[in-house]
């Protein structure tokens, strides 16, 4: 990345690779423990270009995990609605969380199911901002179980809401795992294990 430390914002400023460089940061350090300092250095700007691109530390922090989820959105998205029913959807769902976690291109685990779990109270808006996300990925797992429902896979009278609280619980925790050095193989031990708890008439 060819940027200069300069005064403004540099002329070869490549506003997509410096999102991706700071989401790595964010994502390896979390919100409060990424320095202005950090970002600064990493992005290979000064200050003033920094806040001349993005405005400000949490404005950079979301524009960087909005890039991210565009594409995981996306993803979640094809995985769940190519599925011919919502058990081989979430299945692969899982799976696919257990190599994304510990792939060796980025830090372990997921910046959103286990970032900003917990944070100072000025950084309040952080934590919701990826609450918020949290909340969009269990309401496309539950849009897949309702679908489901509606397709006969899963009983009428199952408490799919629960289901999927359930196995977006099995993410987040997968995530936290993955920071705590398990593998891929743990994890997708793991995620064999939550399909043992899909509805015994469930397909």
């Amino acid at each position: 990345m060819e940027i200069k430390k300069s005064r403004g914002r540099p002329r070869a400023f490549d506003r997509t690779q410096a999102l991706e460089l700071a989401l790595q940061l964010f994502w390896a350090k979390g919100y409060e423990g990424t320095s202005l300092s950090d970002l600064t250095s990493t992005l290979g700007i000064n200050a003033p270009s920094l806040y001349a691109a993005f405005e400000s530390k949490p404005a950079l922090y979301r524009e960087s995990i909005n890039q991210y989820l565009a594409q995981q959105y996306e993803r979640i998205s094809a995985l769940l609605s190519q599925a011919p029913t919502a058990r081989i959807g979430l299945n692969a769902m899982l799976r696919g969380a257990a190599e994304q976690f510990t792939a060796p291109n980025h830090p372990p685990g997921c910046p959103i199911a286990s970032g900003v779990l917990r944070c100072a109270e000025a950084n309040a808006a952080i934590g919701e901002l990826t609450a918020d996300h949290r909340r969009n990925t269990r309401a496309m797992m539950l849009a897949r179980l309702q679908q489901g429902q509606q397709d006969g896979d899963l009983p009428a009278d199952l408490d799919i809401h629960a289901l999927a609280g359930f196995y977006a619980g099995v993410i987040q925790g997968m995530s936290v795992q993955a920071i705590d050095g398990a593998s891929t193989v743990d994890l997708l031990n793991m995620a064999d294990l939550a399909m043992k708890a899909w509805p015994v008439n469930g397909h």
